[in-house]
């Protein structure tokens, strides 16, 4: 049997060091190395710099991921999960029992991790991959804004707008609470989906989550031809509800 060798994905939340867990941190300083991606031109250095209030400098690495790029399975891509997951072996190479990769938010949703650990597998199958949970923007969004995801019955739907708003206008007519990551360069027709299904009132957006610049606001102040919003945007649009323990 070979030495150990662990990758583990840390979820190390929307973008203020104070909302990392614990355990997170136990684990990133206990790592051999801290990798973190090099994030996209309009949202530069949110999980390095998150990283950095946590874990001495000497032991982060950055890899570069084509976090903004909306081409679906691009080349671009695909070589940049490659040339991370070179990076990660080659650490283990050289010794590394441990190799942590800090994401934004949660391993587990939307996150750039997912892909960079498949191919590590396929590279080394005797790699152990392990994830740890982060917050979330929604979850970010709700505690700022003073919205209540779900109560009672409520279903909840999450959905990226990366390439339109069809689907959520789809999900607007529905009963859930509507979440949605990524819709920043569709702001204006976000903002027109969330009329005409009659939703706008409740609705919030916020962008640089736990950032000096960040924006939390009702999605009515974004006004007619709303402007392009960062990429990371996300948005919420609470159910509708008809008064205390009516979803029970």
């Amino acid at each position: 049997m070979g030495a150990s060798r662990t990758l583990v994905g840390v979820g190390v939340g929307p973008g203020d060091p104070e909302q990392v867990t614990v355990k997170a941190v136990r684990r990133m300083r206990e790592a051999d190395v801290v990798l973190v991606p090099v994030m996209a031109p309009d949202e530069p250095g949110r999980a390095e710099a998150t990283v950095r209030a946590h874990v001495a400098e000497d032991r982060i690495e950055r890899v570069v991921f084509a976090l903004n790029d909306r081409g679906g399975r691009s080349e671009r891509r695909v070589r940049a999960w490659d040339e991370a997951a070179r990076t990660v072996l080659a650490h283990f190479e050289r010794g590394a029992a441990t190799v942590a990769f800090a994401t934004i938010g949660d391993p587990n949703i939307y996150s750039t991790f997912t892909y960079l650990a498949q191919t590590v597998r396929e590279g080394d199958p005797r790699a152990r991959i392990e994830t740890l949970p982060g917050i979330t923007a929604m979850q970010d969004l709700a505690a700022r804004s003073g919205r209540v995801l779900v109560e009672g019955t409520e279903p909840l739907t999450l959905m990226p707008v990366v390439g339109g708003v069809e689907r959520l206008r789809e999900a607007l007519d529905g009963e859930a609470t509507v979440v949605a990551y990524k819709f920043g360069r569709f702001a204006a027709d976000t903002v027109e989906a969330l009329r005409g299904s009659g939703r706008d009132g409740d609705a919030v957006y916020g962008s640089r989550l736990g950032l000096p610049d960040e924006e939390v606001a009702p999605v009515g102040d974004l006004g007619d031809g709303a402007r392009e919003l960062p990429y990371l945007s996300t948005l919420i649009a609470p159910a509708r509800r008809n008064g205390r323990g009516g979803k029970l």
